[in-house]
């Protein structure tokens, strides 16, 4: 019995905070054994290439230099902390995975997408997310939230322009893997946010309890 493994995307203030406190509280009460983890970051040594990549810093970061950092950290996460998990049948829900590469370093700053397909078929393979959440809401809406935030990291202060490219990948993400990549509006109230991130729970579960 494998576990199922959930990733959650969405723009900056989307919302993926609250989202997943409600997916926390919906296994506990299903007794579903999970653990909540994140990108960049996961394990002690990603969590250093963490603090690399969103420490602002007077020096630009090359684009290169970014995804390969963002990948060695994805990488060790994988290897140390998600597939182990996950062979133990143990669900994993990770805020953001491999679709935050494709937009962020791909769409948003024009990366080179054989690149990406060549890192992600070489470091992930086979090892996709069985469900993709992605957390949409209006780039302004966005924005907002991220002012009332106390802390801003160097994602968080990128243009108005960039921010859009993100949704855009993001819906685009979603359109070419539709069975994967599912929407959830989060703009709606948080009752409909989080029926709709139900209603994918519940097929997951149903799923696996059929794997059972």
């Amino acid at each position: 019995m494998k576990g199922k493994f959930i990733s959650l995307e969405g723009g900056e203030g989307s919302g993926k905070t609250t989202a997943i406190q409600f997916i926390r509280q919906w296994l506990e009460s299903h007794r579903i054994p999970y653990i909540l983890t994140r990108e960049p970051g996961g394990t002690p040594l990603a969590e250093e290439i963490r603090e690399l990549i969103l420490t602002s810093r007077e020096e630009p970061v090359n684009d290169v230099a970014e995804l390969l950092l963002v990948f060695a950290a994805r990488a060790q996460h994988l290897a140390e902390k998600i597939q182990p998990a996950l062979d133990q049948g143990t669900w994993v829900i990770s805020d953001r995975f491999l679709d935050s590469s494709y937009v962020y370093q791909g769409k948003a700053r024009g990366g080179n997408v054989q690149m990406l397909d060549l890192l992600a078929s070489w470091v992930v393979g086979e090892n996709k997310p069985d469900a993709t959440l992605v957390l949409d809401v209006p780039v302004e809406l966005g924005q907002e939230r991220v002012v009332q935030r106390q802390q801003q990291d160097r994602l968080d202060k990128e243009s108005a322009v960039f921010h859009q490219k993100v949704r855009d990948g993001f819906l685009e993400r979603a359109m070419a893997e539709p069975d994967r990549v599912k929407v959830i509006d989060a703009s709606l109230s948080l009752d409909a946010v989080q029926k709709q991130i139900e209603d994918q729970l519940m097929q997951l579960n149903t799923a696996w309890s059929g794997d059972v």
